[in-house]
């Protein structure tokens, strides 16, 4: 039985943990081969056999996103070896400190700019022409409410995730005239992730989703195709 995504590439960014790990399993499991990438090298093997043990294909690319250089690389690599990428999925984020506006170093500032922002804009750059070649190029960025909502403490965070937003957004609204390329905004939501840890630390654990729900919804929007600029919040 052919699968829905059999014979597609997708490449998950901050694939070794959490809802990265959770959605490239989730788009093996649906027959695409998956692109697994971040910086922990022990994360990627152990997703990767997860999804090989399930009868999925991967290929693991570590590498540190906030080294421009180093995404340019990725892209030519995946280029010479595949002629289109259907599928991009930014998830790979850092939270930074939770502090006062005035307390913000500027310093871990730039920080999480230049991975929340700058490095998301050298993906979309680094792979809009294997996007361009595919018959239905799909992005999907993984935001946050804070991006939305102002809320106390979080305030480098959710400018960060505000950027993303208006990044992805105004890519997508110049794509949707002129190519196939969709873009999608997907906010998680609380879940079970070690970010979410790190904000909540008195947090019990199962009272928030976990990772493999929001991957569910990533791998639909995947499989059913989605408007320009679609945005949801995955419930639960």
């Amino acid at each position: 039985m052919t699968k829905p995504l059999q014979d597609q590439l997708a490449l998950v960014t901050g694939a070794s943990r959490g809802i990265g790990a959770a959605t490239a399993i989730a788009l093996a499991a649906q027959g695409a081969h998956v692109v697994l990438t971040a910086r922990t090298v022990a994360g990627l093997e152990t997703v990767e056999q997860q999804i090989f043990d399930a009868g999925g294909s991967a290929t693991i690319a570590p590498l540190d996103l906030a080294e421009h250089e180093s995404v340019a690389r990725l892209a030519g690599a995946i280029g010479e070896r595949w002629q289109a990428l259907d599928l991009l999925v930014l998830n790979a984020a850092t939270l930074g400190s939770l502090a006062a506006v005035p307390a913000i170093d500027p310093k871990e500032m730039a920080r999480v700019l230049t991975l929340n922002v700058s490095a998301q804009a050298a993906m979309i750059a680094g792979f809009d022409p294997m996007l361009q070649r595919a018959s239905a190029g799909k992005v999907i960025g993984i935001t946050s409410s804070v991006g939305r909502t102002p809320r106390a403490y979080w305030g480098l965070y959710g400018a960060s995730k505000a950027a993303f937003e208006t990044l992805l957004g105004a890519y997508g609204d110049e794509m949707a005239a002129i190519s196939r390329i969709r873009v999608a905004i997907i906010d998680p939501g609380a879940t079970r992730t070690a970010m979410r840890e790190r904000a909540f630390p008195g947090e019990d654990p199962s009272s928030v989703k976990d990772p493999a729900m929001v991957a569910a919804r990533i791998a639909a929007l995947a499989e059913h195709g989605f408007e320009p600029g679609h945005f949801e919040r995955v419930a639960g």
